[in-house]
């Protein structure tokens, strides 16, 4: 495991997540009275993104889809989560006044189709002990975003939170087309 190809895949997962992205929600979802208990959140998200890992190439094989396809699948929805950080529109991101803890904070907004897509298609270009390292380590920086989320906001301030949102749904993008040009061609 080299670290250079553990940082990319970590900041791919890190702009996926979006967690710094997520925190004016994440404040939102507090200021209103719901509780996002850190640990339960990140143990849940964690547990559908490793069955994910682990058994999303099992998953399709049920379907009879090739990773080479779902990786050009999965750019394309890389393509339209970025463009969702770009352009400030909400594609996959259904908001829910349920249980914040689970839904929507667990799921969609952490392990959400982006994250499940993202986490397939890189096995076509990484090893599993690569991604399973920079998902942990993604999920470790979920917990604490998490735990200080309204600290975070109060330090970063809305402006560098929305400049790093900007920022991350650029280099999601670049990464989309480049794993779309990757694999396009060998599928033909």
């Amino acid at each position: 495991m080299d670290s250079l190809s553990i940082f990319s895949v970590f900041m791919v997962l890190f702009a996926v997540i979006d967690t710094m992205g997520a925190l004016p929600v994440l404040v939102d979802l507090q200021k209103s009275g719901k509780k996002i208990n850190a640990v339960k959140t990140t143990a849940i998200a964690a547990s559908i993104l490793f069955v994910f890992l682990y058994g999303g190439e099992w998953i399709l094989k049920m379907f009879n889809v090739d990773l080479k396809s779902f990786a050009v699948a999965g750019a394309i929805v890389l393509f339209l989560l970025s463009m969702e950080m770009i352009l400030e529109t909400d594609i996959f991101k259904g908001r829910s006044s349920d249980d914040a803890t689970v839904v929507p904070v667990a799921f969609p907004l952490i392990a959400g189709p982006g994250t499940i897509t993202t986490l397939i298609s890189l096995q076509s270009g990484y090893t599993i002990e690569v991604i399973s390292l920079a998902l942990a380590l993604n999920l470790l920086v979920v917990f604490f975003v998490l735990r200080f989320a309204a600290k975070l906001e109060q330090l970063l301030g809305t402006t560098i939170s929305y400049i790093m949102k900007k920022f991350f749904g650029i280099i999601l993008l670049a990464m989309s087309v480049k794993m779309f040009a990757s694999n396009i061609s060998q599928l033909f």
